[in-house]
């Protein structure tokens, strides 16, 4: 366990999420052991967490003290595959040169993904006690009161 800063806003449409659950599945014992590659010190696993909205962008769409699950991928919302619903092949959320070399490792370029491999953008994952959810106004699911 180690100490790890706390997220900031960087762009208008994200959120930083106070973390109240978050899973460990067999994806993260993968990385955790070297299986997948692009996982280096300090990142921060855990693709399944959900929590509270403490911080907004000005251009999210999701309320302070709103409770969200937060998914695995993160997406624009406004790319070719995004329009299409094919969330996975976002090409905005994940850095160009990842996207080609995720391309050589899965067969087509991927999306983002939150606390997995730098192949998939290296975002910080929900094994913490904050997260920064780019593109908030997107993938994060209110869950209703």
């Amino acid at each position: 366990v180690d100490t790890v800063s706390d997220p900031e806003i960087i762009n208008p449409r994200d959120a930083i999420i106070k973390i109240t659950s978050t899973a460990i599945c067999g994806s993260d014992l993968h990385l955790y052991d070297g299986v997948i590659p692009g996982v280096a010190p300090g990142d921060v696993l855990g693709h399944e967490f959900m929590g509270e909205v403490v911080e907004t962008g000005s251009a999210s769409d999701l309320k302070k003290g709103q409770r969200v699950v937060v998914p695995f991928t993160i997406s624009c919302g406004g790319c070719f595959h995004c329009k299409q619903q094919q969330y996975s092949a976002c090409d905005n959320s994940n850095p160009a040169e990842k996207q080609d070399m995720s391309a050589t490792l899965y067969g087509q370029p991927m999306a983002a993904l939150f606390g997995y491999s730098h192949l998939t953008g290296g975002y910080s994952g929900g094994q913490a006690e904050y997260a920064r959810v780019p593109f908030s106004d997107v993938g994060p699911i209110v869950v209703p009161d």
